[in-house]
């Protein structure tokens, strides 16, 4: 049966559990198996620069050590993708490039809420190596803490006001630049009107599109 590895650079495990809650709809049965792994020797989040490149060789050695048919790198600057790239012959896809891809599709401009300035760094790379850094309309940093993050209330009104301020700015969709904004989804989408993107979600549909069409599973309608 085709596997979906999806790795949590970081090592809280609470994340992963909001990672495999937010693709448990994405599970059907005689599907790809999907699995949410937690990556031991990562922070407890990836804050900065020097977080992003302590994950790099340790997320290689996860994915040369599991076989799969496609990785999902679950973290919002995808760190280490181009390395992760250079280990497997199989599809590494980063979870932030998969939901600005979403996002692009769904209109001309989007917003990104970030767990911290520190990040915006890291996700305005991606955008460049992807070309769309003009589409980006506006970024806005919550600066919390993960655990903040992972509380069912303590981040929601600052994820709303966040969301309300990229719309302002002439977004059409909004992308949840951290895994652990996870929950919050529905909510935010509900109060601000515009599409709000999980990133996890993103990546892992894109995921199993890759493995469903080398499989020969996926069936056009004329």
């Amino acid at each position: 049966m085709a596997r979906v590895l999806v790795i949590n650079p970081n090592s809280s495990a609470a994340c992963s559990a909001g990672i495999d809650a937010a693709i448990a709809p994405f599970r059907f049965p005689g599907g790809p198996v999907l699995e949410v792994v937690t990556l031991a020797e990562g922070p407890p989040a990836i804050y900065s620069w020097r977080d992003w490149h302590a994950v790099v060789e340790p997320l290689c050695r996860q994915i040369a050590a599991t076989e799969a048919d496609a990785y999902v790198i679950a973290c919002a600057s995808d760190p280490g993708i181009e390395a992760a790239r250079a280990v497997t012959a199989r599809p590494v896809l980063g979870v932030f490039r998969c939901a600005v891809a979403v996002a692009v599709a769904l209109g001309e401009r989007f917003g990104v809420i970030a767990i911290a300035d520190a990040s915006k760094g890291r996700q305005m790379a991606a955008l460049r190596s992807m070309g769309l850094e003009a589409r980006l309309a506006a970024e806005v940093a919550l600066n919390v803490s993960m655990e903040t993050l992972l509380d069912e209330q303590a981040a929601r009104a600052r994820l709303i006001a966040a969301a309300r301020e990229v719309a302002a700015a002439g977004a059409q969709s909004v992308v949840l630049g951290c895994t652990g904004m996870t929950h919050h989804r529905p909510w935010v989408e509900d109060a601000v009107g515009i599409p709000v993107i999980e990133p996890c979600q993103a990546a892992t549909a894109a995921a199993l599109g890759v493995v469903l069409a080398r499989q020969g599973t996926m069936t056009v309608t004329v």
